[in-house]
């Protein structure tokens, strides 16, 4: 694939190659995120929770350990969802093999609607239709991310990376100015455009993530833009040899987490 943006429908079914591997090498999401699920948004025993793009269930295993009542997650790679359903054996959750935007949930019958580092794969006006639909009146819609880089704060590996990835397809979760995930006026103004929530919170935290050379080959690896190319293989193996080469197997990434939590309009 050559140099451009990448499909939405694309992220459907970038990620199943080797779930193991996704699992593994991507990192967990901060207690605090969940801290705030169930202090504001309602997560804990018998909430009814659906989860957009669950994937290898990174977060679903932290709202089900949270007590929640009922987790339903939407995945639509059947390799992925296979793999969730052998990582998580519990009677709580159940999963739907199918893209958010062609299932039907029962309106009005959730507490808390949840998308972890994949709502940027959805046409966003669409999905918070339907999202708002199924949510029960007060209930919470709270999407969040993992943000692989900062364009605010200096990035060594980014840098000596940069020509790697010039002509790489970009996700609709990369932005040549601000990162969809971080771009918060145009989040939270699609949710008033909708007209359907209110008290729409923000929070976000910056972190590093510091990684050996293999760990560093294994997490870009599960990148939509590394995945998209045909060339990856050869990418990886020039990453590896740069983080372990100029870095001294130890590179240090720039994160950020960010988490939006809106309440549906009664």
């Amino acid at each position: 694939m050559s140099a451009g943006d990448l499909e939405r429908a694309f992220g459907a079914a970038a990620f199943g190659a080797n779930p193991r591997g996704y699992d593994e090498a991507r990192p967990e999401y901060p207690a605090w995120v969940f801290d705030r699920l169930a202090g504001i948004c309602g997560l804990g025993p018998g909430a009814e929770v659906f989860e957009i793009g669950a994937g290898t269930g990174i977060a679903t295993r932290a709202l089900l350990a949270r007590g929640a009542g009922r987790v339903v997650a939407i995945e639509p790679d059947p390799r992925l969802g296979a793999f969730l359903r052998a990582r998580v054996p519990d009677p709580r959750l159940e999963i739907r093999a199918a893209r958010f935007d062609e299932t039907s949930l029962p309106p009005a019958s959730f507490d808390l609607g949840v998308c972890a580092t994949a709502f940027h794969w959805l046409e966003e006006d669409d999905a918070l239709a339907q999202i708002a639909a199924a949510l029960k009146p007060g209930g919470w819609w709270t999407p969040f991310w993992h943000v692989f880089g900062d364009p605010t704060r200096h990035d060594a590996f980014h840098e000596a990376t940069r020509d790697i990835f010039h002509n790489a397809p970009r996700s609709p979760s990369d932005s040549k100015t601000i990162p969809y995930a971080l771009d918060v006026a145009a989040r939270t103004g699609a949710l008033a455009r909708s007209g359907r929530f209110d008290d729409v919170t923000h929070h976000q935290a910056d972190w590093t993530l510091t990684l050996t050379a293999a760990e560093t080959m294994r997490l870009y690896a599960t990148y939509s833009n590394v995945q998209a190319r045909a060339d990856r293989e050869e990418v990886l193996r020039a990453l590896h040899q740069i983080a372990r080469v100029q870095f001294d197997d130890r590179v240090v990434r720039n994160m950020t987490t960010i988490l939006y939590c809106a309440r549906r309009r009664a």
